[in-house]
């Protein structure tokens, strides 16, 4: 037992828990707790706007495997981060939201508080697995234990923990609280016994892998040689069996060339995915009798397509028991490189705008590169499905939620999470100016990072969207700042590529290159080849 300020009594507790880094903005409410993280070895990052702070936990959680804590403060604070955690929730991703709550005994109808808010702890229990809110300092350690708890468990979601401000500066008798240790779920044997007596018979199986296939590269690599089956990922799942590896087609799952191949097949194995129409954009695959879903989430076992065979329990180890149940055997032999070259001849002709960016990219990155990317056109049409990656969480994409401008504050986590490994940002012109202010945080920090911003200008999705429809195409085309001069500004190296004029995609091999090895974080704008001006 040792007496500790309920600031204390947190930050210790988040010490206890493994917790090496936080990210955050110090403010009036939360000073109890920011004035104990360095004696109790917590580094902390300072981002410029709390909703990077929730992008850059999500982008070390994503890359590190562990738990990605921010800190803010109340109010306004708390609903700026609030987008993080919704798109956390989205992705699956363990981010813990530590922020102060209004006093125990706050009027019920408020008085003027600064950053009053009715009720942020409901708010953050819509977008969260949970919103705790210890009441006294003794319980607080008990509550960090159990937000662990629920993030490490099953599922990996975020959770908000809000601690009122009286009881951050209370006094009390503290005793903390072991981490408990996340027990991997293990599958009944008969959902085992009847997936593997369905892909014994199996003539052209298929694995489709997702973000809860993670942890379980070296088993989803197993399978697919012990079946002869083809591979291919969700925007999640990219990179979990290398894209270079002779059965995997990679990311892309919403390709025509990857319905017809799961429509073929006999047997389709699931692994840790929603088959979300996030994924899926124009419609959902055609899995119907002949789904194997392994999954450690019974919620998610049931959703967008029902399976012959339901396997609960965590990929890992529910592979390798099925790895052992289907013993030797011989396995398939698909025309691997038809199926690569059609659906390359999808993407490429999805993402033809973004081609050169993408090949230029190619040549410059090394193949343990991260890429923290954005919710943009040249990432999703581009890099997603045309750009290979070769592990698990190197390819950081905001799906589901959708968010804008997550991925350069995400790729301020990556690498303060790896700090010896090759990060690289890509952005949208569009998407980029959410969280611009990054750039600074980026420069302080002195990281070597690309900052790719891909400048079409605008939204041109939505502008696309719009001409689609038939609408008066307004609102989304307009020019871009001169974002190497707002680099530089800032602190950070600034280069310009031209691709419409004089730049070629060598130039920008070069830039990219150059960054990876720079003292300092490095903008380089990308601008596209004119288009028209199609605003009325």
């Amino acid at each position: 037992m040792s007496t500790m300020t309920g600031g204390e009594a947190l930050v210790a507790a988040l010490a206890a828990h493994g917790a090496e880094v936080a990210f955050g903005i110090p403010g009036t409410h939360n000073l109890e707790i920011y004035r104990h993280l360095p004696a109790h070895g917590v580094r902390h990052v300072s981002t410029r706007h709390e909703q990077g702070a929730g992008y850059a936990a999500d982008g070390y959680a994503r890359t590190t495997g562990r738990v990605g804590v921010a800190i803010v403060t109340s109010g306004p604070a708390l609903l700026n981060a609030a987008t993080a955690v919704g798109q956390a929730y989205s992705d699956s991703v363990p981010i813990l939201v530590v922020s102060p709550g209004l006093p125990l005994r706050h009027p019920a109808t408020g008085n003027g508080l600064l950053h009053e808010t009715r009720d942020q702890r409901a708010a953050l229990a819509a977008v969260a697995a949970a919103s705790l809110r210890p009441t006294s300092v003794a319980e607080i350690p008990t509550a960090v234990a159990q937000a662990f708890s629920i993030m490490t468990s099953g599922r990996p979601r975020p959770v908000h923990l809000e601690v009122p401000l009286d009881v951050l500066e209370e006094t009390a008798e503290v005793e903390l609280v072991a981490p408990v240790p996340a027990a991997p779920a293990l599958a009944p044997e008969a959902s085992i016994a009847a997936a593997a007596a369905l892909l014994r018979g199996a003539s052209a199986p298929v694995l489709v892998v997702g973000g809860g296939a993670r942890g379980a590269a070296p088993q989803v690599q197993a399978l697919a040689e012990r079946l002869g089956a083809l591979v291919v990922s969700t925007t999640n799942g990219k990179g979990v069996l290398a894209e270079d590896h002779p059965l995997a087609l990679g990311a892309g799952i919403h390709l025509p060339t990857v319905n017809t191949l799961v429509d073929e097949a006999d047997v389709v194995v699931a692994i840790g995915t929603e088959l979300a129409p996030a994924d899926l954009w124009y419609g959902a695959l055609p899995v119907g009798g002949k789904l194997v879903r392994i999954d450690v989430d019974p919620v998610g076992m049931v959703t967008n397509a029902a399976p012959a065979v339901a396997v609960l329990g965590d990929a890992a180890r529910a592979l390798d028991a099925l790895l052992a149940a289907l013993g030797a055997g011989t396995p398939a032999t698909p025309d691997a490189a038809s199926w690569r070259e059609r659906k390359a001849k999808d993407a490429q002709a999805e993402g033809a705008e973004w081609l050169d960016v993408v090949a230029a990219l190619a040549a410059a990155v090394p193949r343990d590169v991260v890429m923290a990317t954005d919710n943009a056109m040249a990432c999703y049409l581009g890099t997603l499905a045309n750009l290979a990656t070769h592990t698990p969480s190197s390819y950081l994409f905001p799906t589901g939620y959708g968010t804008l401008g997550f991925g350069l504050p995400a790729g301020i986590g990556a690498k303060v999470g790896n700090p010896d490994r090759p990060v690289v940002a890509m952005l949208g012109d569009g998407g980029v100016m959410f969280t611009v202010a990054e750039l600074a945080t980026a420069a302080e920090l002195a990281i070597a990072l690309p900052v790719v911003i891909v400048d079409n200008s605008g939204y041109g999705e939505i502008r696309n969207e719009m001409a689609d429809r038939g609408d008066p195409i307004h609102a989304v085309t307009f020019p871009a700042p001169d974002f190497a001069a707002l680099g530089r500004a800032v602190g950070c190296l600034g280069v310009t590529v031209d691709l419409g004029a004089d730049g070629t995609p060598a130039d920008l091999t070069m830039a990219v290159r150059d960054a990876l090895v720079a003292e300092r974080p490095t903008v380089i704008h990308v601008r596209m080849p004119a288009k028209g001006e199609l605003d009325d």
